[in-house]
């Protein structure tokens, strides 16, 4: 066993008297040790019901023999952390998250893992996580959140950003943005449409890390109780056959879950978190893989906010493993991939039935024949841009108008609210990526605002920063390199005619290469915005457009 270097022989002596100080008997101690790694805290909707979980979880370790141990994690909450300097904090926690349990694990030489995430960080850090550290892994996360119900209609988080767009603009009374705001988020769970949370516990199912349900079982069902007890002997099945995270995490994995992506139409943050998930496996991930598996892959879901259903509606549907299973009456998938079940992915997803066509759509009825995400290039974004692409309307696919630009979120809200955008413009906001932001904060915030005055049809918007799964309509973010290190977003011009293309793939502005080289010779670069603490740090190591790892780190080999 691995952790006979911390408790077996004379030398390891003193650790068995520390393990004696835990309470640990001498028959637990030779057993292997399961680190149960808890994301739990009283903070985080998304990760409130996780202690739960992780009772499941060691009871599931324990009756299959192992010795689970727990260790925390800990998770942001990026609806609380959102319009102000929190939200500059959010994203980089997914390289603490992964180093610190890195650590944790080294030092003290866990035979197996059992990952308890939710939320938007923690899965992707967790994932890379496992990727080093590398012994037998299995991801179980606390589940999402029921939609609300308002009116009549089911609503989830990005409803309540938009009614205080619509109570800004006269279109609701306090009493109705009171009623929102009571009803929105019912439950525990992870915000209930397909945001970054919900993305990237699917994508766990795709990659093999997770058991069937894992990203589609409701937080509140006892389901989910069941699924973690069975995470926590199903670790132990690992452990005994030596099937680690690499085993399962190859690039063919990375691949699949980039074609579920596609099909799901899931949070434009998959670019940032898959790239950096695939560098620890030792895969090169460019961004442009997207629109070569989009261009093949059929976009089969229309969740919120790109449509009316949720997250339970998919798992009444037959969840991740019935999308599979459409996917691959086209051979889109690589069905040979392991996984943590034991078996292969096509073994896995064999007889998954579609149950809710209106739901998950047949792969030979589409919503469109290519993938809910697309990555744009052109004069603002010779790097790319990223647009979730299952969430525009038609009339905004192509669209032109004069720039209107903001240096910072903050500004382009007040703008937003105060009436000052227009049917047409194309709001620019910048200095808000990862080293000028820094930290790269998401812009759920205008585009909900965008949304809520009634201009999210005729409105779009462009950043360095990044968009929250739950923006809707022609939002264009992760645009690189960015402003702070002298991308082409810094040139633009109030006034600017600005072109976006969706179906050609494009994004420029209507300046001549002349001009913009001359406004490139008079550009300045901007003091840093936070000179002190773990920001500063990280904007000081951040590589320009490194979308695989947002901290500056080799290229993988």
């Amino acid at each position: 066993m691995r952790s006979d270097a911390v408790k077996t022989g004379s030398q390891q002596a003193p650790h068995r008297s520390l393990f004696n100080a835990l309470g640990l008997t001498k028959e637990e101690m030779e057993r292997p040790l399961v680190g149960i790694v808890s994301s739990y805290n009283e903070i985080v909707p998304g990760h409130m019901n996780l202690d739960k979980i992780v009772a499941a979880v060691k009871q599931g370790v324990a009756m299959a023999g192992g010795t689970p141990i727990v260790f925390p994690a800990i998770a942001v909450c990026d609806g609380i952390a959102m319009g102000h300097v929190g939200m500059k904090y959010s994203l980089v926690t997914r390289d603490l998250i992964a180093d610190s349990t890195e650590a944790m694990a080294m030092a003290h030489q866990f035979d197996a893992l059992v990952m308890v995430p939710n939320c938007d960080k923690n899965v992707p850090g967790l994932l890379m996580a496992a990727a080093r550290i590398n012994v037998p892994t299995v991801f179980v996360s606390g589940g999402p959140m029921m939609a609300g119900h308002i009116h009549g209609h089911k609503t989830s988080l990005s409803s309540m950003f938009e009614a205080v767009g619509s109570y800004a603009a006269g279109k609701i009374s306090e009493e109705e943005l009171t009623e929102f705001e009571n009803k929105t988020c019912p439950t525990c769970g992870s915000c209930s449409g397909m945001y970054t949370a919900n993305s990237m516990n699917c994508l766990t199912e795709v990659l093999g890390m997770g058991l069937r349900g894992n990203g589609t079982i409701p937080a509140v069902y006892s389901e989910r109780i069941r699924l973690a007890k069975h995470a926590g002997m199903q670790v132990m099945e690992m452990y005994r056959r030596n099937i680690r995270p690499r085993d399962i995490m190859t690039k063919e994995a990375i691949l699949n879950a980039l074609t579920v992506d596609m099909a799901l139409g899931c949070s434009t943050n998959s670019m940032l978190h898959l790239p950096a998930i695939a560098h620890e496996v030792g895969m090169d991930f460019d961004i442009s893989f997207a629109n070569e598996i989009s261009e093949k892959t059929p976009n089969l879901c229309h969740l919120a906010p790109a449509g009316p259903t949720y997250m339970e509606d998919l798992n009444e549907a037959g969840g991740v493993y019935a999308v599979m299973n459409e996917l691959n009456k086209k051979g889109l998938l690589h069905t040979e991939c392991m996984t943590v079940t034991g078996k292969t992915v096509g073994e896995n997803i064999k007889n998954c039935v579609n149950l809710n066509p209106e739901v998950i759509r047949p792969i030979d009825n589409p919503y469109s024949q290519t993938g809910g995400l697309a990555v744009l290039k052109g004069n603002i974004a010779p790097d790319g841009g990223v647009v979730k692409r299952s969430a525009v309307v038609e009339e905004m696919m192509v669209h032109e108008g004069p720039a209107r630009v903001f240096d910072s979120e903050d500004d382009a809200i007040k703008a937003i609210k105060g009436g000052k955008i227009v049917a047409g413009d194309v709001v620019v906001i910048r200095y808000e990526g990862p080293k000028g932001g820094p930290g790269m904060r998401e812009m759920l915030n205008p585009t909900s605002a965008i949304a809520g005055m009634g201009l999210g049809s005729s409105v779009a918007l462009i950043t360095d920063g990044r968009f929250s799964g739950a923006s809707r309509g022609a939002s264009i973010g992760h645009v690189s390199p960015e402003a702070a290190v002298g991308g082409p977003i810094a040139l633009i011009e109030e006034g600017d005619i600005i072109s976006i293309n969706i179906p050609e793939l494009k994004l420029e502005v209507k300046v001549s290469d002349e001009e913009m080289a001359a406004r490139k010779a008079k550009w300045q670069p901007r003091e840093p915005k936070i000179t002190t603490g773990y920001l500063a740090r990280y904007a000081a190591m951040v590589t320009s457009g490194n979308r695989g790892a947002i901290l500056e780190v080799p290229k993988a080999k």
